[in-house]
């Protein structure tokens, strides 16, 4: 029996969308039905200009989507994201193939199918190593620059398709310069065509956001294409899709890149992940549920396999398909299923429309999605918050822009960590007293008129102690000794924010204690945790330290050596009256 239990809960955490399916109330349906229709209708036109982005054919997106929805909504632990073809992992499989599939190594299509299955490999890779922390290492600056930075990269490599140029051109920048060259063979039809659909998605988004704009312009355009004839006056369309599903396949191995693909899935691992992550949790936390951040590598790893079996490419979250779905009240994912069902069926039958979508309309669209992604009031915010925030999510969107969008994934994670290491080496650090009429001890350098006490230094240093800034603490502690115009006695280390140590601090401390003790200073350590002692006990720093020297409290470290230098005043003034 207790095996059967034990089994049944491995198989509630391994499923998590199960459950949530076997305790569906009725009263949801009519909302998770709507919502799914409807992110189905915004989904159908967006995935397959996906599809075009990545630089496969646009039904690749549709063929994408399927087990996406399918496998998430058993697997995944959020009940509102919607995953599948996304913008960002789009671009990012069209830089890694590009070159690849013009030197003839293989055919586009095959690329993005085997480097979807490589993504799901490097997703399993990490959910077996517990790796869903790393999703971390993309702080909000770094994500809101490279994503601007995306953005741009997603608008510049429309040009040919919404202008008509033929451009025959490598590299992001390579295609601007053609497009600029051949500015004159602009095709107007198709100018005019694609600055139609923008301008009414851009319209519908501000007076009707909950409506499926980008299907209702594709379905306008088509019809456009289909009663005026524009496929005949050069405005290009689809063309002819396959009928039915594709079949299931595992697409062949070029071992001569096989380097360049596995670099290219573990960068598109790391933004995808670190995407899907902050959009389950935003839900999850408007909703009160929690998501497992191990599971979410589970589940995109078994769809990104699905979605390389089925001659797809890459897949992350929408968080742009995940707010439609909200916003229409979805609560759980048989939303996806519902958008499953509603994309099979335009597969199976509605074929001769998708054929004359215009491409055009498809690279308004791609353009559309890519303004959602400059957040320029996120730029404001962190001008406003801190200079050093906003010139990393600067100098984040430059280097995606002046790189490989690859390379820009180095860059983004780089600057991150440098940014924390940054933190931890050169922290706030401060000596410590009082405010009148304030309880506590404070920062001398915040609160005008705090006042110390002489001969006693109290010193806080805001960060874990380490080889990264044990040098450094052991400056500022001397500066601040230094500093003192009363000869100092006591050093009173508050510990409270040392949540960790390493040897190379542990050895440093040591040698500063002796340095100080040179001086007849004292060395005692206040508010130490218990983590912290485990950690230095038994090292030659913490046995030099006496016991009566080790505070549980700022108030009892100050009492005693208030009690102390009475003691030593004492003293002093007896020897007088003895002498």
């Amino acid at each position: 029996m207790a095996i059967t239990v034990k089994s049944e809960k491995g198989l509630k955490a391994l499923f998590p969308g199960w459950q949530h399916l076997t305790h569906y109330q009725a009263a949801w349906w009519r909302r998770d039905g709507v919502a799914g229709i409807t992110v189905a209708a915004y989904l159908i036109p967006q995935c397959m200009a996906y599809g075009e982005l990545a630089g496969v054919q646009p039904v690749a997106g549709l063929w994408a989507i399927l087990p996406p929805m399918l496998i998430y909504a058993f697997l995944g632990s959020s009940r509102q994201l919607s995953v599948g073809p996304e913008s960002t992992t789009a671009v990012m499989t069209a830089a890694a193939i590009t070159s690849l599939a013009q030197s003839g190594e293989s055919s586009y299509a095959s690329l993005a199918a085997l480097l979807a299955l490589l993504v799901g490999i490097v997703y399993l890779i990490a959910y077996i190593a517990r790796l869903g922390f790393l999703a971390d290492l993309l702080s909000k600056p770094i994500l809101v620059g490279y994503m601007a930075g995306v953005a741009l990269i997603m608008i510049l490599g429309q040009l040919s398709k919404v202008s008509g140029i033929p451009i025959q051109a490598d590299g992001l920048w390579g295609q601007v310069k053609a497009c600029v060259l051949n500015f004159n063979q602009i095709h107007l039809p198709t100018l005019l065509l694609a600055g139609m659909v923008l301008c009414f998605l851009l319209g519908m988004r501000s007076r009707f956001p909950k409506l499926p704009g980008p299907l209702i312009a594709v379905l306008l355009a088509t019809a456009a294409v289909a009663f005026l004839h524009l496929d005949q006056q050069g405005v290009k369309v689809v063309g002819t899709i396959p009928a039915g599903l594709p079949p299931a396949r595992i697409p062949p191995l070029p071992l001569q890149s096989i380097s360049t693909l596995l670099a290219a899935a573990v960068g598109i691992a790391v933004v995808g992940y670190s995407d899907n992550a902050l959009t389950a949790r935003s839900f999850a936390t408007r909703h009160h549920y929690a998501i497992d951040g191990n599971q979410e590598l589970l589940a995109l790893g078994v769809a990104n396999l699905g979605t390389g079996l089925m001659q797809g490419f890459p897949i992350s979250s929408s968080a742009s398909r995940t707010v439609i779905g909200d916003a229409l009240g979805s609560k759980t994912q048989v939303f996806s299923l519902v958008a499953f069902g509603v994309v099979v069926i335009v597969l199976m039958f509605l074929r001769p429309v998708l054929a004359l979508f215009p491409t055009a309309a498809l690279g308004a669209i791609v353009i559309f999605a890519a303004t959602r992604l400059i957040e320029l009031s996120e730029f404001q915010r962190l001008w406003r918050f801190r200079k050093t925030e906003w010139g990393l999510a600067v100098i984040t969107t430059l280097g995606v822009l002046a790189t490989d969008i690859l390379v820009g994934v180095a860059v983004a994670v780089g600057l991150s960590v440098i940014d924390l290491f940054a933190r931890i080496a050169r922290p706030h650090a401060a000596v410590l007293g009082q405010v009148p009429g304030m309880a506590g001890l404070h920062d001398i350098k915040d609160w005008p008129g705090t006042t110390t006490w002489p001969g006693l230094i109290i010193y806080r240093y805001d960060a874990p102690l380490c080889f990264a800034n044990a040098e450094n603490f052991k400056q500022r502690v001397l500066g601040a000794i230094a500093n003192e115009t009363t000869p100092v006695k006591w050093f009173v280390l508050n510990t409270e924010a040392i949540i960790d140590i390493d040897i190379t601090a542990v050895d440093m401390l040591e040698e500063l204690r002796q340095e100080l003790s040179s001086q007849g200073i004292i060395f005692a350590l206040a508010r130490m945790k218990q983590d912290l002692y485990s950690q230095l006990k038994g090292t030659a720093f913490l046995q030099q330290i006496q016991p009566e020297h080790i505070f549980p409290t700022l108030p009892t470290a100050l009492s005693a050596f208030i009690a102390h230098h009475q003691n030593l005043s004492s003293t002093d003034n007896q020897l007088e009256a003895n002498g």
